[in-house]
């Protein structure tokens, strides 16, 4: 599993230990956390969860109007340090 993948499922872990079971799916380019936020979370629990996913390379907050509210988190994977840079299809 890529460094991403291991920091995602890390902070997944953190957010399901407060009492927010997370997922973590794996992209090309990132690996991304989410999890369902209920409407009552104390202010010390907040204070956690944005501990934990400031870890992250980005996060936030997806609310609708139908009181659905999904924390999300991205973790970058590395950028290539190589000549492979471009791809397969990348000509030298």
């Amino acid at each position: 599993m890529p460094a991403s993948g291991v920091r995602a499922v890390a902070i997944a872990a953190r957010l399901s230990d407060i009492g927010l079971p997370a997922r973590v799916e794996e992209h090309d380019r990132y690996a991304s956390v989410q999890a369902e936020v209920p409407e009552s979370l104390s202010d010390d629990l907040w204070r956690e969860v944005l501990e934990v996913v400031a870890e992250a390379d980005r996060f936030g907050l997806l609310a609708t109007s139908l009181n659905d509210r999904t924390l999300w988190a991205v973790v970058n994977k590395a950028v290539p340090t190589t000549g492979d840079v471009g791809g397969p299809s990348h000509q030298r």
